[in-house]
This record gives structure tokens, sequence and C-alpha cells, in this order.
């Protein structure tokens, strides 16, 4: 049993338990239905209230049993709310924490409703791309009108309860604990036993003057911010039916648009990333039980822009943080680039006073090593070069009390070689932050051959605590994303060699939905970077080829917008690209020199060279073990690089467009110029053998 059933002054208590916030799950909703009908046929008993217990109300359907044969098995969600509906007796929803998605449609469904101040309540289904599937755009109007029911479900947003005074019959006074809310409910239920008939929401009218000229204007509006996903729109046009319709045709209506926005690529991508984020922090040899250390106290070694950020991300999670440079002068402009981005930040109205003061005083600077010894965790942000990581990780070594994390936020270099240069390779990990540090989602975590499990689970809880994404990496060249990156941007310099300029790769690529093309990606985060990397590929891997093209933009000084300048013009204090005649002329001279004939390149092979490179090197990476799972591969494209959200991450895409036709065109690709770069990868071949794909169904 999921809930729990007592009987207190002649009311049937049910007590959903189904933690860690009572998901309407098969057994749950079975032990519901079943408590409705024991407290009907039971003679004693005048009233019903139903609750949840722990740190919700409900969350709504059990993520567990997303697309299993359970989310459909009677009974249903929609049979719960109708025996709650029907049922003879008063029903009470008792709401308090959490309420929302099915947990709301289900409250909706009870004949009244009390709450506690502060919960939070939505139906927040259109963020997975769907609507609320079971009577919530046809209740929720009859209950809050139709212009706020419309905003909850077209957004998904929570709102407290308290600002909801229409939806609920009670609400509690402040500081009500749950015990207290359960005997409020009892005393409630005792109050309305006998009033007849029962209310129901379904019988109610949605009253709104002129409403079909405002569902106009929300139409216009909807579709202005909706941008690929076809959820809001049908999130409106069922709540509109509320408006238009009886309500069991509203009901039909909401079943027929929900199955299908479920079919939808769109919903289908934006339920692989919901749980894609949270598989990403189940490692197979890591138990969630493993003991992690404590995290009291930060430090950072560098105040540059990464460095900043990394001190950012700890002072806005309470932590403590030292920021270390070796020259003063480095020291107050990194001190400064704080202030000032949190000034800004004050400015817009995002940060109070209050918490603008608490971030700067737990930031502080110092010139001496001796001043971060007792440190939990040290985050290594200097100039990405094996000597410099070297020197600083000696000297770490020396300093750091034990059991203090050694943390390297390289993004490319050998975490083991890093790690070998202390005496405590166990406690080293790599933390590849992404820039701006203090804004990007995602946190590549690299896990060393020696790295402690405790390290790495300890790493992982970290980045939840600053609000991260975090994805557990191998050690290899780059790790996850910029290994696979490596791949994108080779085949932009050789469309450029070929016929492409930069302006149009980035369009084609931004019509696919990324938020910037590969050359207005390089001048954000700085020519000069991928020049460094290339070089070291030189002495390294000599037999990697390239499109000189990025070594020529180097050469002429221009590193991106750090330098008013690279493939593009910028203005000062505007970051949109202008095109630039005289790297245009380059690209095409550069193509004459190598003897190339340039030719027209339609925007499909663009999309198709630069994401197929993506897939193919992500195939590598799987089968190597670097990632865990393919879904881990879209988290770090979704939340660090800019992959369409709508799209799922390079690894689903390819699911979606099948393997056997992403191997077909790699096959293709590799009869022709720079071939080798496209050796299809072994487990994609096997995959499209099998008729499978990256993600398990």
């Amino acid at each position: 049993m999921s809930a729990d059933y007592q009987v207190i002054d002649a009311v049937a208590v049910i007590t959903l338990n189904n933690p860690p916030v009572n998901g309407l799950g098969l057994a749950t909703r079975t032990a519901a239905v079943e408590g409705i009908r024991k407290a009907q046929d039971d003679a004693a008993v005048k009233a019903i209230v139903i609750s949840g217990a722990g740190k919700a109300f409900s969350g709504g359907a059990d993520i567990k049993e997303f697309n299993s044969p359970k989310a459909l098995t009677e009974p249903t969600l929609h049979t719960l709310i109708r025996t709650a509906e029907e049922c003879s007796k008063p029903v009470v929803a008792a709401i308090h924490s959490v309420c929302m998605g099915g947990g709301l449609e289900l409250a909706l469904g009870c004949h009244y409703r009390v709450a506690l101040p502060g919960a939070q309540v939505a139906l927040p289904e259109v963020k997975l791309g769907l609507l609320p599937g079971a009577g919530g755009t046809q209740r929720l109007p009859r209950v809050l009108g139709l212009e706020t029911a419309l905003n909850m479900i077209v957004s998904g947003t929570p709102v407290a309860s308290e600002k909801l005074p229409a939806l609920f019959d009670e609400v509690l006074p402040a500081g009500t604990d749950f015990a207290g809310l359960v005997q409020a409910a009892v005393a409630f239920a005792n109050r309305i036993a006998d009033v007849r008939p029962l209310p129901k929401v379904r019988e109610r009218k949605v009253d709104y003057p002129n409403s079909e000229a405002f569902l106009q204007f929300s139409r216009n509006t909807v579709k202005s911010v909706a941008g690929p996903f076809p959820a809001p729109l049908e999130c409106l046009e069922t709540v509109a039916a509320s408006v238009t319709m009886k309500f069991e045709d509203g009901l039909a209506f909401e079943r027929e648009r929900f199955l299908h926005l479920m079919q939808t690529t769109e919903s289908k991508a934006l339920r692989h990333a919901f749980f894609a984020e949270r598989e990403a922090s189940k490692v197979p040899d890591v138990p969630a039980d493993t003991p992690t250390r404590k995290i009291e106290r930060a430090a950072v070694i560098g105040a540059g822009t990464m460095g900043g950020g990394i001190a950012m991300n700890f002072a806005n999670a309470g932590i403590p943080v030292t920021l270390l440079e070796t020259k003063q002068e480095a020291l107050d402009k990194g001190l400064a680039t704080i202030r000032k981005n949190y000034e800004n930040t004050l400015k817009k109205g995002k940060l109070t006073q209050e918490k603008f003061d608490q971030r700067l005083a737990l930031i502080n600077g110092t010139l001496d090593y001796a001043d971060i010894g007792q440190a939990d965790i040290v985050v290594e942000a200097v100039f990405e070069e094996m000597g410099v990581k070297e020197a600083v990780f000696r000297k770490l070594d020396e300093v750091m009390k034990q059991g203090a994390i050694l943390a390297t936020n390289t993004s490319t270099l050998d975490v083991d070689k890093i790690a070998a240069f202390t005496s405590r390779p166990h406690d080293v990990i790599g933390t590849h932050f992404f820039s701006p540090a203090n804004v990007m989602k995602l946190l590549e975590i690299v896990r060393g051959k020696a790295t402690g499990s405790d390290v790495l689970a300890t790493a992982l809880a970290l980045s939840k605590k600053l609000k991260k994404t975090g994805v557990v990496s191998g050690v290899c060249d780059g790790f996850i994303g910029n290994r696979m990156i490596e791949q994108y941007s080779r085949q932009a310099g050789f469309l450029l060699d070929e016929g492409c300029l930069p302006e149009q790769v980035d369009q084609a690529m931004e019509r696919f939905g990324f938020a910037m093309g590969p050359f207005r990606m390089g001048d954000l985060a700085g020519n000069d970077i991928g020049w460094y990397i290339r070089k070291r590929r030189a002495v390294e891997k000599p037999d990697i080829k390239y499109s000189k093209t990025a070594d020529l933009l180097c050469e002429m000084g221009r590193f991106g917008q750090k330098t008013g300048g690279g493939w593009y013009d910028y203005k000062p204090g505007d970051r949109k690209p202008y095109p630039n005649q005289q790297v245009n002329d380059m690209i095409v001279q550069h193509s004459a020199d190598l003897g190339i004939e340039r030719r027209p390149i339609a925007d499909q092979e663009i999309v198709e060279r630069l994401v197929y490179a993506l897939v193919n090197e992500g195939a590598h990476i799987l089968e190597e073990g670097i990632a865990l799972r393919a879904s881990d591969i879209d988290m770090v494209y979704l939340t660090g690089y800019g992959f369409p959200l709508f799209r799922g991450g390079p690894m689903f895409y390819a699911d979606t467009v099948g393997l056997p036709n992403v191997l077909a065109t790699i096959e293709r690709l590799a009869k022709g110029r720079h071939g080798d770069a496209w050796r299809p990868a072994p487990l994609l071949v096997q995959l499209a053998a099998e008729g499978k794909g990256f993600n398990p169904r």
C-alpha cells in the first residue's frame, strides 16, 4: 500500500504515501480509490480527507511509471478523480508543500480544498511538452477564472496557495504544521458533512466577458514566445474549450490533444532531457549512500574570468571562498569584476541588497597559498598549459590539508597526469566549468583512474548545491564536450574551404535551433583558445587535419569579441556580429591557394556535417566508456553547448532521424574530401544494423 487509511472523529483520512513527492503511481492510485470506496461503505464515516505524507500533497504523476503500462493501468488518474468526485460523501483535499500536475487535478476533483500557506500549486506539464491530461484544463478555469488559469497552464509556473484564494475553501494561518492541517481539515469536513448537494467543479461555468477577444489576443502572445514547441498553443486551445464546450466534451478534447502531444518529437525531447538530468547523477559503482566529504570552505586558484565565475558559484551557494592570485593587480581586477557582476544583477532587480552584501562578504582574495590550506576543496583555474598546472598542483599538494579535494578546471588536459603531480591522486578530480561559470549550467565532472568514490560522490552533490547539472566523464583529450566539439569545428572549417562563409554556416545552425553557430561561438569563447589547442595537436597528433582559415584569422589578431573582431566585427556595447569583408576575402583566397573550386553548399549539408560529426564522435566516446550513457552526452550538449532543447541533444536527435539514415550519410561523406574524418564508430554501425538507438526506448 502507498496510501494510509485511518478514521478520526468520523472522518476517513487517506494519506498518500509514495516518497519523495507522493507521485500518483499505480499502487498509490489503487490504495486511494480503495480508501474512498471503503469510507463510502462505512456508515460510521461522514466525510473523507485526502492529504499527502512527508514533503508534498502530491507532485503529480509518478515519473518512474512514465512511458510504462502502469501509467494506463486501472485505476488510472481519471478513475481516481472520478471516484472522489462521484463519492456520495464530501471529499476534502488537505494541501501542503507541493500540489502539482495530477496532484492538483485530483484536488480539483475533490468537493472542497483546504491548504497551508506557501504550498506551491502548479500544472507544469507544458514544461514536458504536454498539457494537463486529467481534467486540469477544464476544471482550473472553472475555479480560478479563464485568465488566471490560462496563465498558470501555459507557463507551468508554481503559485503560492495564499495567492489563489478562489481555489481554496480555507487557507490556514501561517505556522500551522502538518498535524494541524489534518486536524483543521477533519474539523472542516465535520462542519460541511451534511451539506448537500455536494459542490462539483465540473458543474461551474467559465464566465469571462468577451472571452473570444481575450483568447485571440492570448493566441498571438503565445505564438510569439512558444518558438518551436507546440504545447503552449495546445494548452491554450484546450483551456479555450472550457469556455466553448460542455464539460465532458472539453475533457474528451483535452485527452485527444494530450495524446497528440505525447507523440510529438518536441515532447519526447523534453521528457528525454527531464529523465537524462536525473540519470546523470547516477554512477553504477558509486551507490547513492556513498559517504561524501564536507564542503564548508572553498578556494579558487586564478582570478581571471573563469576563476572569478567559479568563486561566484560558491558564494551564491553560501560557501565562503578564497580567490588566490600571484599578483595584486590581477587579484584586484578579478575582485572588481566579481563586484561589477553582482552590481549588474542588483540593478536588474534579480538580487536584493542583503544578498549582494552577503555574497561579496563570502569572497576574499589572497596572494599567499598558506591562506587556502584549510579549504575543503580547491579549484584550479589557471592557464590551460600542463607546465602551469604542474606548478600549481605541486604547491597544492604541499599546502592543502589532508582530505581536501584538489580539483582542476582543465577543459582538455589529462587529469590523470595532473593527479600524478601530487602524492594524493585519490583526492584529485576534474571540475570543468563552462564560461561564464556563474551562468552556465553544465559542470563536467572528470573522474581520474585514481579518483576516490567519495570524492566523485562529493563533486556530484556539490554540483547540485551550486545549481549545476553535473555530468561524469572519463579521462580523454577534451572529455565529452570539447572532444566532440572539435569534430564539429573541424567540419565547420572544411565547409569554409569548400564554399561557405561564416555567416551561412552560423545561420544554418541557428535555424536548426542552436543558440549560436560555430563561428559566433568561437568569437565569444576566444579564437585563440582553439589556436593554442591546434598547436598542441600539431605536436601530439600531427595526422589530424584542420582547415587553416582559423589559424590565418588568429594571425590577423582577430581573437573574437574580446579584441573587437574575429570571424565578425563587433561594435562597442553591441554583441551583434557584422560580416567582415577582409575575413571573407581571406577565406576565398585560401580556397584558391588550396586549389579548391568553391561550390554552393546547401544548409542541409551544413547541418548534417556538423551534427553528425558530434554524433559519430559521441558514439566513439560511448564505446570507450568515457560517457556512462548516451543521455549524459545529450545533457552536456543541452546545458553547455546550446544544442536545441526541442531536439533533445545530438544522440537523441540521431535516434529520431534513425541510425541507419545517419550511418548512410556518414558513409557517403567518408567518400568525399577529408573522408578520413568520417570513420563510422563501430557502435553506430552495430546499433544501426540491430535497428536500435543510442537511448533505450
